[in-house]
């Protein structure tokens, strides 16, 4: 029974080495072994500016592979150019139906992906990079991030003075 394994590849190599394991799945004509390959990846969307969403791959330096763990398509993987090995060793474990459900439909886009949040603190010192501060270096006192607001402490003619800024309006 065919099952999805995951396997650690160099970083940067995922599409090569996926379109190296079909020719070589075709070569040795283990197709009947083998399911889909995938390297998953999802559009990403920017929520600070107007961007078009970008392809960005979910888990770098990994591929999923659906296939039958038998001695003979584990060494087909394992001796492929930029492949390190699977996670789980010698005797691989392979992902749940659960886990591949999810990992498809956040490629599918059923599942929103953001990226990662900067984190801003009280008290931490930012850079003004927009707006009619932009220039000033001032000191969050508040951190909205429901909003994605600030609460920026900034000197004008020598008196801190609270400024509301975005989260894009700013840089650590």
């Amino acid at each position: 029974m065919k099952q999805w394994y995951v396997v650690q590849v160099y970083a940067g190599y995922e599409e090569t080495v996926k379109n190296d394991l079909e020719k070589q799945i075709a070569r040795k004509e283990l197709q009947s072994d083998f399911g889909d390959i995938l390297v998953p990846s999802a559009k990403m969307k920017s929520f600070f500016q107007a961007q078009e969403a970008t392809d960005e791959q979910l888990f770098p330096g990994y591929v999923l592979i659906e296939m039958e763990a038998k001695p003979e398509t584990m060494q087909l993987v394992n001796s492929s150019l930029r492949v390190l090995k699977f996670l789980g060793g010698k005797n691989p474990i392979p992902l749940s139906k659960k886990e591949i459900d999810r990992i498809v439909s956040q490629m599918k886009g059923e599942v929103v992906v953001a990226k990662d949040k900067t984190e801003f603190a009280v008290s931490q010192e930012v850079e003004i990079q927009d707006g009619p501060f932009a220039g000033f270096v001032g000191i969050i006192d508040k951190v909205d991030e429901e909003n994605e607001k600030l609460t920026v402490m900034v000197s004008i003619f020598g008196r801190m003075t609270p400024v509301e800024l975005g989260f894009n309006q700013v840089k650590r």
